[in-house]
């Protein structure tokens, strides 16, 4: 057994389980949730870069989750696997958002990730135009959690602990 396996969740040390390097470095989507401008709960898929420290995604300037972000930071974040049995990452955090003049850094090394060099290329000039803005949208874990249904499991401490 690792032990990385008995820490409780929500500890942030769980982000150098194997299952959460793994969908750190992997091309499943992040959800992140998190309340809209009306109260309302929002999800939203998207590409992320993780950088050792904070999860990172872009969304270009005028979107409403902008705005909804820096009045209520809170979020929730999974990135999981759609295999049985699935693999779970949650994140819990605060979202900080920067004004970008231009291409967020970060959505240009996502989409090299998910789509490759040359199409994550394509895809960054297409979106590289003159006058673009973005938001850059960090998240520091504050809580992490890891789901393997194997060793560990929702709503228990990890197996053999």
């Amino acid at each position: 057994m690792n032990a990385l396996d008995t820490l409780p969740q929500g500890d942030v040390r769980l982000l150098d389980h194997p299952t959460a390097r793994k969908l750190l470095g992997s091309k499943e989507l992040a959800r992140v949730a998190y309340v809209a401008a009306d109260g309302t709960p929002r999800l939203y898929p998207t590409l992320f870069h993780w950088d050792g420290e904070e999860l990172v995604m872009a969304t270009f300037a005028g979107a409403a989750k902008i705005k909804a972000l820096r009045a209520r930071p809170e979020v929730a974040i999974t990135v999981d696997t759609t295999a049985t049995p699935p693999e779970v990452l949650l994140i819990r955090g605060r979202a900080e958002v920067t004004d970008v003049d231009g291409i967020v850094p970060e959505y240009a090394l996502a989409h090299h990730r998910y789509a490759g060099p040359e199409q994550g290329a394509r895809n960054v000039a297409e979106a590289d135009r003159p006058g673009v803005r973005m938001a850059r949208i960090a998240v520091r874990p504050a809580w992490v959690g890891v789901l393997d249904f194997q060793t560990r499991l929702p709503g228990q401490m990890p197996a053999g602990s």
